[in-house]
């Protein structure tokens, strides 16, 4: 940790044991936690008696903390389980929350049938917050223009950055046509309540059996079948494209009982899909970037998982054609160059 970290992690312990009541002395402890692509800085705080925190250094520069506690408030009271937040220093960029311990979901989902009954726990979570009412202006929109700069980062950082490919004009056009139909039908679906960040590492198993969400601070007025998708094609575990369909049609069903508007089950399948399509080819870009700007390599472990995911779901389409013949005869033997490639079959 560098001293400019430890400076922080110092001014943070004292803060936190100061919301709590307690004065600087407490023997207390303060170690690292995991953290996530952001650049927020998560610590466990330990003191007597097995109580723990997490504080979290968020850089009001780079973090938008505000916004992070106003979605946190509104789950809490859609009855969704998510960190209690117990302090907050806007200023400094220092919170304090609930700890929801270690246990990812994503360990949990070692079988077909442990996947089957934790999705479905799930999509339950999912249902309370899509049935959220949201009025103008409560969250940002999940546009056009932002789903557009999303994809661009796919151009930039993977395929010219990465794999070192230089596009050409014919290049630009043709993923500007797959961009601009990719977000014309996320747009064109049913809107309400976006996690954005809905997958197995951002879900916890909690010790009374319940599902804890976190890192949520992104979310967004959007696409239905966004966190669906983030969930059952999520970047770091894959399942038989059968089990995907009936897991998909599985939720379909709970937001029709709901009362959620939803189109008929062909139609569905095809806006979860090409909504799927639109987060992985993002996510491509994102992974590059977490590598070769921030210096955060493991993801690049990541990468061939989504590569298939893309391929397999843009093979099914007529509209994704020349994508498709691009993206096998140009891209995949130029991953097939780097030392984290291997092959995946969906």
């Amino acid at each position: 940790m560098t001293a400019h970290k430890t400076q922080i992690a110092d001014e943070l312990k004292r803060w936190s044991l100061q919301q709590l009541g307690l004065p600087p002395e407490e023997p207390a402890t303060l170690s690292v936690v995991s953290g996530d692509a952001s650049f927020r800085c998560y610590y466990r705080l330990s003191l007597p008696g097995d109580m723990h925190f997490i504080a979290v250094h968020a850089p009001p520069e780079k973090e938008d903390n505000p916004a992070f506690i106003a979605v946190q408030q509104r789950m809490m009271a859609a009855n969704l389980r998510v960190p209690g937040m117990l302090g907050w220093d806007l200023e400094r960029g220092f919170l304090l929350q609930e700890d929801f311990g270690d246990q990812l979901l994503l360990p949990c989902l070692d079988s077909i049938d442990a996947a089957d009954r934790y999705y479905r726990q799930a999509f339950t979570c999912l249902l309370n917050m899509q049935s959220m009412p949201l009025a103008d202006g409560d969250l940002p929109d999940y546009d056009r223009a932002c789903l557009l700069e999303e994809m661009a980062l796919f151009p930039h950082w993977f395929v010219e950055q990465l794999l070192g490919h230089s596009l050409s004009d014919v290049e630009w056009q043709m993923l500007a046509r797959l961009f601009d139909r990719l977000a014309a039908r996320a747009e064109a679906q049913p809107q309400g309540f976006v996690h954005r960040d809905f997958h197995s590492r951002n879900i916890m198993l909690l010790n009374d059996g319940e599902l804890g969400l976190i890192d949520f601070q992104d979310a967004v007025r959007g696409p239905l079948t966004y966190d669906v998708m983030s969930l059952l094609r999520d970047c770091y575990v894959h399942w038989p494209p059968a089990s995907v369909k009936t897991w998909l049609l599985a939720y379909r069903q709970q937001l029709e009982a709901a009362g959620i508007a939803v189109p008929d089950e062909d139609a569905f399948l095809w806006d979860a899909d090409w909504m799927g399509l639109q987060r992985h080819i993002k996510v491509l870009g994102i992974f590059a970037r977490l590598k070769l700007r921030d210096g955060k390599s493991a993801y690049l472990d990541d990468l061939p998982l989504v590569m298939a995911y893309t391929l397999s779901v843009a093979e099914q389409y007529e509209d994704c054609r020349e994508f498709v013949t691009w993206f096998s005869d140009t891209l995949l033997p130029l991953a097939r160059q780097q030392s984290w490639f291997r092959e995946v079959i969906l």
